[in-house]
């Protein structure tokens, strides 16, 4: 517990996100306009006491819009970043155990996904598949379980050399409980490490995505469509901008931070600094 509360970033990641999540669970009570109500009377109203972050185009309250759009982002980034975790671990720890054509076959594969830029990879599966939540969280497990394959892949390849790993084939264990009891937990740190600094990248990403047109379509609250839609205002209403994108700083920089921190945690080294 000394540990924990020493590493600042670990702290103060956490915080950030428990107040990021804190708004995308309760938006509900926490906003006094509902979510797509306009007043056109109120257009492009600048920041006051009634509406602290302004309105958009449509006299559509900003706060509304933005906590609203943190349970949009987090459910898509969540989503997507479980199911790549998942899928990733299970493929890297199958190939790197049991190798042979199943490991040249999947590596292959990882190596074209990889091949590609996450964007451009993104923008070309949303424009095949099409906008939308569902299909913006397909795109962006198709371009990250990747990386989850090439991480534990390399773990596991060095555990299964090692002796306890020996030992459990010759006392007769079988191929799954080697997997699930002993590949897969030295496998879960750098796994957990990466998943979180991957919930950041997929906030980006999905906010790219709905800034260029090919995410999130309104009138659903994305905080990359709202910033997008905000910088036709940029010089006369900057706040439409500033704060959607203040909102997808923060939650990156939040996310980032946790998993600096815990990644200095789970570093054995670390206990001895």
């Amino acid at each position: 517990m000394h540990r924990v509360l020493r590493n600042r970033s670990l702290v103060l990641g956490a915080l950030i996100i428990f107040a990021i999540l804190f708004v995308a669970v309760f938006a509900s009570w926490l906003v006094s306009f509902p979510l797509n109500e306009m007043n056109m009377a109120h257009r492009l109203a600048p920041p006051d006491s009634e509406h602290w972050m302004g309105t958009d185009n449509f006299g559509r309250d900003l706060w509304t819009r933005i906590a609203f759009g943190s349970r949009l982002s987090l459910l898509i980034a969540l989503s997507s970043v479980g199911v790549s975790a998942t899928l990733g671990t299970l493929i890297g720890l199958s190939v790197a155990y049991f190798g042979g054509w199943l490991d040249l076959l999947f590596m292959r594969v990882v190596d074209v996904f990889l091949g590609f830029p996450v964007i451009i990879l993104a923008l070309t599966l949303v424009a095949v598949l099409g906008s939308g939540p569902v299909n913006v969280t397909i795109a962006l497990i198709a371009v990250f379980w990747t990386q989850y394959v090439r991480v534990v892949r390399s773990i596991a390849l060095a555990e299964r050399e090692r002796d306890y790993v020996e030992a459990a084939r010759a006392i007769g264990a079988s191929s799954w409980r080697i997997l699930s009891h002993h590949l897969l937990p030295n496998s879960l740190g750098p796994v957990i490490v990466l998943a979180t600094l991957g919930l950041g990248t997929a906030i980006v990403a999905e906010s790219a995505l709905s800034f260029l047109g090919f995410g999130v379509q309104p009138p659903a609250p994305s905080w990359g469509w709202t910033l997008a839609y905000g910088m036709r205002y940029l010089r006369v209403d900057p706040y439409l901008s500033i704060f959607p994108g203040l909102a997808i700083m923060i939650t990156v920089l939040g996310f980032n931070l946790f998993g600096d921190g815990l990644r200095d945690l789970l570093d054995p080294r670390g206990i001895s600094r």
